[in-house]
């Protein structure tokens, strides 16, 4: 079993809590990473296709699964979500990005609300993870190319002024990402300093595929510490203080105005 870092463990168990109560169907994802979450959802019982900028991703991909790639079931495209060509873009029932939105500017942020929007079946749905508190902005940002850290007010601003409802909006990691949060910026300083010098679109890039000891890789043996069972009393904590104005990762769902869907 691959150690994950903490912080991704609780995003992804929350994650899994609320998909299981979504019927599957078809999903884009926008700068799948590793593919943990494109994982869950072939898991799940969904088929989909992933964007992301850089190559390398997109070959690991591949490879992690070819097997669902071959029955026709996933897709990995080494594309810019933003500038494909509309009829090349599948329809879907969900639109999910974990990390992405804070890479863009205003106008591209607008962007990508109004064309998923367009590609949303009418019942679809848009889950997306950002980083937020903006007082946390720190390496980190700097060396993967973040434009902005969000705040509640932030998103609800971002939806009305695309005519999209908030239908969920959730703080996560709360308070064990705080507590490590030194240490994960003087492991990030160490390694990827060097990235401050690149642009932001290289940043952008490259945030996907980060080998930082510790931070984003663990020998294998962690595995049994960095696991959802022993991350448990983390999850029900960041379940528990989801309202924290302190989190450093806010979850939310999101549907076209067009959709009166039920707010939860």
């Amino acid at each position: 079993m691959r150690a994950l870092p903490p912080g991704t463990i609780l995003q992804l168990m929350y994650l899994r809590e609320r998909l299981v109560n979504i019927k599957p169907g078809r999903f884009i994802e926008i700068g799948p990473g590793s593919g943990e979450i494109s994982g869950m959802l072939l898991e799940l019982g969904w088929e989909g296709v992933s964007y992301d900028l850089e190559p390398r991703t997109v070959d690991r991909l591949r490879d992690r699964f070819r097997v669902q790639i071959s029955q026709g079931r996933f897709d990995a495209r080494n594309e810019d979500f933003l500038q494909a060509d509309k009829n090349s873009l599948d329809r879907a029932d969900l639109i999910i990005s974990c990390m992405v939105m804070e890479h863009l500017t205003d106008d591209l942020e607008n962007k990508f609300m109004q064309l998923s929007a367009e590609l949303l079946t009418d019942d679809g749905l848009m889950i997306a993870l950002v980083p937020a508190s903006p007082k946390h902005w720190g390496i980190e940002d700097e060396i993967a190319g973040h434009c902005k850290r969000y705040t509640r007010a932030a998103v609800h601003e971002l939806a009305g002024n695309n005519r999209w409802e908030v239908r969920h909006l959730a703080g996560l990691t709360y308070p064990l990402s705080n507590l490590i949060l030194p240490i994960s910026n003087l492991l990030v300083m160490y390694a990827e300093k060097y990235k401050l010098e690149k642009s932001d679109m290289e940043k952008t890039k490259l945030s996907g595929i980060r080998d930082v000891r510790f931070k984003t890789t663990f020998p294998k043996f962690l595995s049994l510490v960095l696991n959802e069972f022993a991350l448990m009393p983390f999850h029900w904590a960041q379940k528990i203080f989801s309202s924290a104005r302190g989190s450093l990762v806010l979850y939310f769902e999101v549907s076209p105005l067009k959709f009166r869907g039920k707010s939860e």
